[in-house]
């Protein structure tokens, strides 16, 4: 079964950084087609953060452009973002996702997946 694992997250200063690694595995992946994250704070919406297509075009959220950035590593089936200058209101769970094509159980799918979430937590 394929599955998506994010890690990275945690507790950070104002105007610190972190990197958050999401990770394909599982079956035979034989493509990631979109890969990205969705963050959703308290009593807020979920919001499309960044996305990355196979072939590498990234795309990335007005309210975090210049201060974070996707890429991903096709032979590791990873995304990652970087997260610089962190401000207390990117404080979520980031939940990252992909579009997946696969082997599973003998047969080829095309799916929607999504890791666990990991909290990042912006302190002022």
């Amino acid at each position: 079964q394929v599955q998506v694992v994010e890690s990275g997250g945690g507790l950070v200063q104002a105007g610190g950084s972190l990197r958050l690694s999401c990770a394909a595995s599982g079956g035979t992946i034989f493509s990631i087609n979109n890969m990205g994250w969705y963050r959703q704070a308290p009593g807020k919406g979920r919001e499309l953060v960044a996305s990355i297509t196979g072939d590498g075009r990234a795309n990335i959220a007005d309210s975090v452009k210049g201060r974070f950035t996707i890429s991903g590593d096709n032979a590791k089936n990873t995304v990652y973002l970087q997260m610089n200058s962190l401000k207390p209101e990117d404080t979520a769970v980031y939940s990252c996702y992909g579009d997946i094509t696969a082997r599973v159980s003998g047969i080829m799918t095309v799916r929607h997946y999504w890791g666990q979430g990991t909290q990042v937590t912006v302190s002022s």
